[in-house]
């Protein structure tokens, strides 16, 4: 479904993601991990067209998408979770998803196919249609967490890019949301490439993953193998780096 090849992004002067090549399969789960600054938020804006490439490829499905505006690398069906949740905050849940299918629909269509994608959401996340009128600020962070998947759920996305969905959630919030990402594979087939700061969870969900260090692929690997690397048990799995918070 994606192949990525010799891809270089930077920020300004500095070299974040270096010659980098990496693929994903149709309904696949795959994660980046490495350590803070390694080039995995990077190689997820690249892809979307955040941070564009300054030179290689990036073939989504049977087309290239590396010279496209993140507008555009949505209709084709790549969607971003950003880091930090980021939802509109003084708008209702309701109002959130709606704008997450902004850039599909038009015409008489509009409200049937909006409400549809919506009760899949929920379906999901039971959490937010009991909360569907309430202010998404007013949330605490794993609902807001959860609304920013369906947020992007509502594109209508074959590929899923979520970085660092763990971030600040209590235990019990984070396999509540890895469980709906394991659903959505199984049930939908969606394909999602995951970075996270908590390697061991997102092994543990992940068929495969790349290690990521100073901005290049240094390892990668079947998901239990790399579970069983000496490099990676030391660097990423001696303990959960997973901060608590009210979830």
């Amino acid at each position: 479904m994606l192949h990525i090849t010799n891809v270089n992004t930077y920020y300004g002067k500095v070299h974040a993601v270096k010659d980098v090549s990496l693929h994903l399969g149709e309904g696949e789960i795959v994660t980046l991990i490495g350590a803070n600054g390694a080039g995995k938020t990077t190689m997820l804006n690249t892809i979307s067209g955040v941070t564009p490439a300054a030179s290689g490829e990036i073939r989504f499905r049977s087309g290239t998408v590396a010279a496209l505006s993140p507008d555009k690398i949505v209709k084709l069906g790549i969607s971003q979770v950003p880091e930090g949740r980021q939802v509109f905050k003084p708008l209702s849940v309701e109002d959130n998803l709606e704008l997450g299918a902004y850039l599909r629909y038009r015409g008489s269509e509009k409200t049937a196919a909006i409400h549809k994608d919506m009760e899949q959401v929920f379906r999901l996340f039971p959490r937010l249609e009991e909360r569907r009128k309430q202010l998404a600020g007013t949330m605490s962070g794993g609902e807001q967490q959860m609304l920013a998947i369906g947020r992007a759920m509502m594109a209508n996305p074959k590929l899923l890019l979520l970085d660092e969905p763990s971030m600040g959630l209590a235990p019990l919030v984070v396999q509540e949301i890895f469980r709906v990402l394991e659903r959505l594979r199984n049930e939908t087939g969606m394909t999602i490439l995951l970075v996270e700061q908590n390697a061991k969870a997102a092994l543990k969900l992940a068929d495969r993953g790349y290690v990521l260090e100073t901005g290049k692929v240094i390892l990668e690997g079947v998901a239990d193998e790399l579970m069983e690397n000496a490099d990676v048990k030391r660097a990423y799995l001696g303990k959960d780096k997973q901060e608590k918070s009210d979830g």
